[in-house]
C-alpha cells in the first residue's frame, strides 16, 4: 500500500505533467524531470489570428476579420430594418444633421438598405461592396466609387468599423466625415456587448479612440451627440468631423 502522503504527492505530480503541454503525463515521485522549453516562437501571431486586440494608451481595438457575411440575405435584412420606425426615425435625424453641416454631395459609405441615399435625391450616393447593394446603387443611378474618386463629404452610418483599411478612401474625403459607430469604455465592455461582432466589425474604439483615429486620417471633431441611443439603440454614439483646414 502506498502511504497517504506519498500517494497525495504522487497524484500532484500527475496532474502537474498532465498541464504540461507535450509531456507524458506518468504518476512520479522522486523523479519528476523539468519539460524541455518551448520556444515562443509565432506564439503571439497565432493568438492574433482569432483574437481581439485591444491598445488601453489609445482607446483602440483590432480583430482580425476574415467572414464576407455581405449577401442578398444582408440587403434584405437591412432594407427591412430600414423599413422599421426606428430605421424610418434614424434617417431622418441623419439626413438632418448632413443638412445642417453641408448642401454639398455626401456619398454613403455602406449603406445598409438605401434608405439614407433614397431620402437624399441629388445630395447623396452610395459605395458598397455587397453585390445586392452595387447592382440596387447602380440602377438607381445613385452609385460613387470614393477609391477612385474625390468626394466632398462622406457618411459611415454604422460602416467604419466594418472596413479593414480606411486609409485610401479617407484621403479622397474632403470636408466632411459623418460616422456613428459603438463606443465602448473598455476591452471588457467589448466583449460583453452585443457589438462584438466577429464577423463584421474590425474595429473597436473609446471615443478619445474615435477621435485619435479620425485625427490620424487630417480630421477634427466638431459635433458628438447622442441621436441614435434617443432614437433606440444601445451604445452608438454619432460623430461629426471636418478636414483640418477646411473652413466651414
Amino acid at each position: 500500500m502506498i502511504p497517504e502522503s506519498t500517494q497525495a504527492e504522487s497524484e500532484a505530480c500527475f496532474l502537474l505533467n498532465s498541464a504540461v503541454a507535450g509531456t507524458k503525463a506518468t504518476i512520479a515521485t522522486n523523479e519528476y524531470q523539468t519539460p524541455k522549453p518551448k520556444s515562443t516562437d509565432g506564439l503571439w501571431t497565432s493568438w492574433q489570428a482569432d483574437k481581439l486586440q485591444w491598445l488601453p494608451e489609445v482607446g483602440i481595438g483590432w480583430f482580425p476579420v476574415t467572414a464576407n457575411p455581405y449577401d442578398e440575405a444582408y440587403w434584405k435584412r437591412y432594407r427591412e430594418m430600414d423599413a422599421t420606425p426606428i430605421g424610418i426615425k434614424l434617417t431622418g435625424m441623419r439626413v438632418d444633421l448632413v443638412r445642417q453641416h453641408t448642401k454639398g454631395q455626401v456619398v454613403d459609405i455602406g449603406v445598409g438598405g438605401g434608405r439614407f441615399v433614397a431620402a437624399l435625391p441629388g445630395q447623396a450616393k452610395g459605395y458598397d461592396i455587397n453585390p445586392a447593394a452595387v447592382e440596387w446603387l447602380k440602377g438607381a443611378g445613385r452609385w460613387f466609387d470614393p477609391y477612385a474618386e474625390v468626394c466632398e463629404s462622406a457618411t459611415f452610418w454604422d460602416s467604419l468599423e466594418h472596413i479593414h483599411d480606411p486609409s485610401a478612401l479617407l484621403a479622397n474625403v474632403r470636408r466632411y466625415a459623418f460616422v456613428s459607430v459603438p463606443i465602448f469604455k473598455d476591452c471588457a465592455d467589448i466583449l460583453r456587448s452585443k457589438h462584438y461582432r466577429k464577423t463584421e466589425h474590425c474595429w473597436y474604439f473609446t471615443v478619445s479612440g474615435m477621435q485619435r483615429f479620425m485625427g490620424r486620417f487630417g480630421f477634427e471633431q466638431i459635433e458628438r451627440n447622442g441621436m441614435e441611443q434617443r432614437a433606440g439603440r444601445q451604445a452608438i454614439e454619432t460623430f461629426v468631423f471636418r478636414r483640418v483646414g477646411v473652413v466651414q
